[in-house]
């Protein structure tokens, strides 16, 4: 077996472009921008944030499961927006899928995406270790050792060097004239 493996869908993108829709490398996991198609490549909801953001993340659920994975496993998320005022909705599909899971997540708004009728792209990286396996492993994570305090004394800030008044330049009079 491979220690990189992929996954293509039938979006109409990825022969275009040259991507792939999953790459697993050993534990990481990326998932390419996937957007609201549905199993034809057409896009679903036009005009329709939320509806958009929940086929994307359906998209990804999908291309995971073909991978062995959950979207439990999901680390972090990117959502590209065309509309940033409509935040809310996107908010609102997220976290119906990774209230029990959440993961590191970024939202940008973009002027546009590959289709004028696409509203969100979304990524997702995935942890496909140990702990992947289980949904639970998240609820007990191990605690992290925290930094040792230092021995050293704590250094003086340096001087700040003295600063200098600027000098006003000298005001000329304007001259009349006559």
């Amino acid at each position: 077996m491979s220690a990189i493996s992929r996954i293509s869908t039938n979006t109409p993108w990825e022969p275009i472009v040259g991507y792939s829709r999953l790459v697993r490398a050993g534990d990481l996991v990326a998932v390419s921008g996937t957007t609201a198609t549905d199993e034809r490549g057409l896009i679903v909801g036009a005009g329709q944030m939320y509806v958009q953001a929940r086929q994307a993340l359906a998209n990804i659920r999908t291309a995971l499961e073909r991978a062995g994975l959950a979207m439990h496993d999901v680390i972090r998320t990117r959502m590209f927006v065309t509309d940033m005022d409509r935040f809310e909705e996107v908010a609102r599909a997220h976290k119906e899928v990774f209230a029990d899971s959440p993961p590191a997540s970024t939202v940008v708004e973009v002027r546009r995406l590959a289709n004028p009728l696409m509203m969100i792209e979304i990524e997702a990286d995935a942890y496909a270790g140990v702990a992947a396996s289980s949904p639970t492993a998240s609820a007990n994570p191990k605690p992290v050792a925290k930094a040792k305090p230092t021995t050293k004394p704590a250094m003086k800030p340096a001087a700040k060097p003295a600063i200098k008044p600027a000098k006003k330049p000298a005001s000329k009079k304007a001259s009349r004239r006559k």
